[in-house]
């Protein structure tokens, strides 16, 4: 328990354990898509060993073998909207980029992801600045992109969910999915409500990605802090008059007041 001045010389409590709870709970509820993205890192592993071990380059028609544990992951986990592997470009004989990604409609069917990704005329061909793509090619770690207008799949305002995906220690991809940010709110807002103070969550770059506090609404940008070493410590700390708190393993950080 830590103990700060209130009002007129009161005091108030912010029970620390309370915070870990609150954190705890919600790498609880982001593992459970992170495990679907491992799940997929694992198989797009696994293919392209195969593929490497015949002596040739990968090529879209392959891909179509991670399609039933794709379909799987989409239909077990309610969080997941969208799942699939991104390959690096180049990594395919026949494209120089691609998606095999699968979506579940609000109807419960299952469909692909069918994009131009033509240079010449399509805006989406270089998705390798996108956060979800380039957070984990550089660190090498997972990572909590947005949340985002996602006008490369749904149209939503979502998260998304990545890892890299490693072929004998060279970047092939990332394995990814989505959850819409209404589903992560109703998942975590009323988390955040149980502590004493409004309290919200930020990815590595500061982003909100939910809250309970008006003043730092998800999407918005909180300046000052840097969030990616706070997850690099794995310890509690404090930045002038915020208390930062990482979720225990997961990509996203517990900001408070101090104090």
């Amino acid at each position: 328990m830590r103990r700060s001045p209130g009002p007129a010389g009161a005091t108030a409590t912010l029970d620390v354990s309370a915070e870990a709870a609150v954190a705890a709970q919600v790498r609880c509820t982001l593992e459970a898509v992170f495990d679907a993205v491992a799940e997929t890192r694992t198989d797009a592993t696994a293919l392209l060993a195969r593929v490497a071990a015949g002596g040739r380059r990968p090529a879209t028609a392959d891909l179509a073998a991670l399609r039933p544990g794709l379909h799987l992951r989409l239909t077990r986990q309610e969080l997941v909207s969208g799942a699939g592997f991104v390959a690096a470009p180049g990594l395919l004989g026949d494209v120089p980029a691609w998606l095999e990604w699968w979506q579940q409609g609000s109807d419960g069917s299952l469909r692909p992801l069918l994009l131009d990704l033509d240079p010449a005329h399509s805006a989406y061909s270089d998705y390798t600045h996108w956060d979800w793509f380039a957070l984990p090619r550089d660190t090498g770690q997972r990572a909590v992109a947005g949340p985002y207008v996602d006008y490369l799949c749904s149209d939503e305002y979502s998260l998304t969910l990545s890892a890299p995906v490693h072929l004998e220690g060279r970047f092939v991809g990332v394995a990814a999915a989505d959850v819409y940010l209404r589903h992560f709110e109703g998942a975590v807002v009323p988390l955040l409500q149980r502590l004493p103070k409004a309290a919200y969550l930020v990815n590595a770059r500061g982003r909100v990605a939910a809250s309970a506090d008006p003043a730092h609404l998800a999407g918005s940008l909180t300046k000052g802090p840097d969030f990616a070493a706070v997850l690099t410590a794995a310890r509690s700390t404090r930045h002038g008059d915020m208390r930062l708190v990482p979720c225990d393993g997961v990509p996203l950080v517990l900001v408070m007041p101090a104090g």
